[in-house]
């Protein structure tokens, strides 16, 4: 079967270039180009292509205005092309934030170490939003203005509990000392969605791994932390873990988990002080370093994303008494990571995304 891929690019360069990319994969076959987002959305309806690669600052029209215009009126997967500095960053989560799927940075030497390695990242990266059935997309407004809705039972009553036992102390609240979260592909959103739901005394720490770009996460922290009731930071070298904080995994580092349960904190290391992991961060460095901290005092989430990271770290935790869930296949954006965990038989329940948070606080909670 052959994908047909619009680009959508103010650079004549650049369109050509991505086209030569893209059809080096007989998979993949571009079928329009664009130079702004006015043009993406009339070849988008006449076209009908499985991806959409959109460039963000265009004349006419710009990428993120041109993803919200398509998500209200085709749906269709899109990737972003973005720069890695802040300002990109904030634009990448405004895309996100309007119905696109994912990003990669506009320099390939951002990408990986070689142009080989960068010309199949791209290819996959695109295959896998390939036959993805998009629908119109919920802002992170709409998110948060759903959130802790008087009618949602299981919220209202979570919340009871927790205000219940907080009252007792944190050693009745759970057997649980720490939730951890992996994710990649689809993650910001699905990450959002959860976070969004949680209360402000949420009982125990959150530890967040996002594969994301070192110029990102701070953006990213920041974003959820003015959306969410409890606390989001990018995680700093260190610190101790807080009940009702979230910590999020410095892109382009690695995050582990150091002490005791009871006095855990974070250490942030160079990558090369664990040259096996492809990913930075990595989930499976993250995951494995809980397991020899909180044993099986341990709720740990896989969500969507490409590849098996979370995968070997997973199954470490669950050899210690952990408990391990993961997103279902038809809320991913990509099953892969939670895929991995559930065909090897590690993850115990598979949940939709619009469900986790309630789930999550029920047996937190509970």
């Amino acid at each position: 079967m052959t994908y047909r891929i619009l680009i959508v690019d103010d650079s004549t360069f650049f369109r050509r270039r991505i086209k030569q990319i893209l059809e080096d994969d007989a998979g993949l076959e571009v079928v329009g180009e664009a130079k702004n987002g006015q043009e993406a959305l009339t070849l988008v309806a006449s076209l009908k292509p499985d991806v959409v690669t959109m460039d963000i600052e265009m004349p006419v029209m710009d990428g993120i205005t041109a993803v919200k215009k398509i998500m209200a009126s085709n749906p269709v997967p899109i990737i972003m092309f973005s720069s890695l500095t802040m300002e990109g960053a904030q634009a990448t989560l405004d895309a996100l934030d309007a119905g696109a799927l994912d990003f990669l940075p506009k320099k390939f030497e951002d990408i990986a170490l070689n142009r080989k390695e960068a010309i199949l990242l791209l290819q996959n990266r695109v295959k896998a939003l390939c036959g993805r059935k998009v629908i119109r997309s919920h802002s992170l407004a709409k998110m948060r203005s759903e959130a802790f809705r008087p009618t949602d039972t299981l919220t209202s009553n979570s919340l009871n509990r927790i205000n219940r036992k907080t009252h007792l102390g944190a050693n009745n609240s759970s057997r649980y000392d720490c939730l951890a979260i992996g994710t990649s592909t689809g993650g910001p959103v699905a990450l959002q969605k959860i976070l969004t739901e949680l209360p402000s005394n949420f009982p125990v720490p959150v530890v967040l791994v996002q594969h994301m770009p070192g110029s990102f996460t701070l953006a990213f922290a920041k974003r959820l932390h003015d959306l969410c009731k409890v606390a989001v930071k990018e995680a700093s070298n260190g610190e101790s873990l807080q009940p009702g904080v979230c910590y999020l995994a410095p892109g382009g580092k690695q995050m582990t988990i150091e002490g005791t349960s009871g006095n855990a904190k974070i250490k942030i290391s160079e990558p090369e002080r664990f040259p096996e992991a492809t990913y930075k961060p990595s989930v499976d460095v993250t995951f494995d370093s809980m397991a020899q901290v909180y044993s099986s005092n341990v709720l740990a989430i896989i969500l969507t994303g490409m590849g098996a990271d979370g995968r070997e770290g997973c199954k470490k935790l669950k050899a210690k008494g952990a408990k391990i869930w993961a997103q279902d296949e038809q809320s991913s954006v990509v099953y892969g990571m939670p895929q991995a965990v559930t065909i090897a038989n590690i993850s115990q329940a598979n949940y939709d995304i619009a469900h986790m948070a309630g789930h999550i606080l029920n047996e937190i909670v509970d």
